[in-house]
């Protein structure tokens, strides 16, 4: 959704007024207090409803479905939708067992949310919080789905980089993250949807043991997932070429060899041959 609001359905974003964080931990009661609400909701709307950002636009139903396709969200995953709207992404995600928060500043929007969630059956995956996006905690999110303007995006790909763990994937209706370059990008009925996979660090200098024991010293350059630099040993010093992170997963190819393996935070390990490097810096 678009707005401050629908985050992952939607474009949620920072909306103005004072930051909240009351919890809808479950979906309300859909007798009586839910009838009384829906009657309510015009005079709630003309009185309560907060000056927000970014509007209200849903979020298809299908193409719902085909973000969560494309981020592979699945049960042992954690979605965090920023601008939740009326919880549509983050319903969806709970339905194939995965945890889920939804988070917006528009109480309407998220007293739909929880009643999507009852609804569906599956309120005690689900919480939805109204708050701030850019005061939400990230960290544990494995999946994070925006709805959001062009650039409030780019506000929060600081945080996306830095907070989200290596292999985090961030899933986006419509909007990219600027020279960020997106993993994977489709299109379905003129709607477009984007991936992203946060990339471990992997720029700086290295000290590299082959498979046969000669050392090598890497001096990495990255942007976002490319990485350039060179690598010098054995008396040459070699270019760094098709360098890519993936989540924890780097290749690159130096001297005319190709190396494949995995970043932790101060050590590569190969997982195509038995070589390794040690962060120096």
């Amino acid at each position: 959704m678009i707005a401050a609001l629908r985050g992952g359905e939607g474009i949620a974003g920072k909306w103005r007024g004072a930051r909240g964080d009351a919890s809808y931990a479950g979906a309300m009661d859909l007798s009586r207090r839910d009838l009384l609400a829906a009657a309510a909701l015009p005079l709630l709307a003309a009185f309560a409803e907060p000056e927000l950002d970014i509007p209200f636009v849903p979020t298809p139903h299908a193409l719902v479905e085909k973000m969560l396709d494309l981020a592979g969200v699945g049960g042992s995953d954690y979605l965090i939708d920023l601008g939740c709207g009326d919880g549509r992404i983050a319903v969806a995600a709970a339905r194939r067992g995965a945890r889920a928060l939804g988070v917006d500043l528009d109480p309407l929007r998220l007293a739909e949310a929880a009643a999507a969630a009852r609804i569906a059956g599956v309120e005690a995956h689900v919480r939805f919080r109204r708050q701030d996006l850019f005061a939400t905690p990230i960290w544990e999110a494995s999946v994070i789905a925006l709805y959001l303007l062009p650039r409030i995006n780019l506000a929060l790909r600081p945080r996306l980089l830095t907070e989200l763990r290596p292999g985090a994937r961030i899933v986006s209706h419509a909007f990219d993250m600027g020279d960020w370059r997106a993993e994977a990008e489709e299109v379905y009925d003129g709607r477009r949807i984007l991936l992203w996979i946060v990339p471990a660090i992997a720029g700086g200098r290295w000290a590299l043991t082959d498979a046969q024991g000669r050392t090598f010293t890497l001096d990495l350059d990255q942007t976002y997932q490319d990485v350039a630099g060179t690598m010098t040993g054995a008396g040459s010093v070699a270019a760094i070429e098709s360098g890519l992170v993936r989540g924890t997963r780097f290749a690159f190819a130096a001297g005319g060899r190709a190396f494949s393996g995995t970043i932790a935070e101060a050590a590569m390990t190969g997982s195509d041959s038995a070589w390794r490097a040690t962060r120096l810096d």
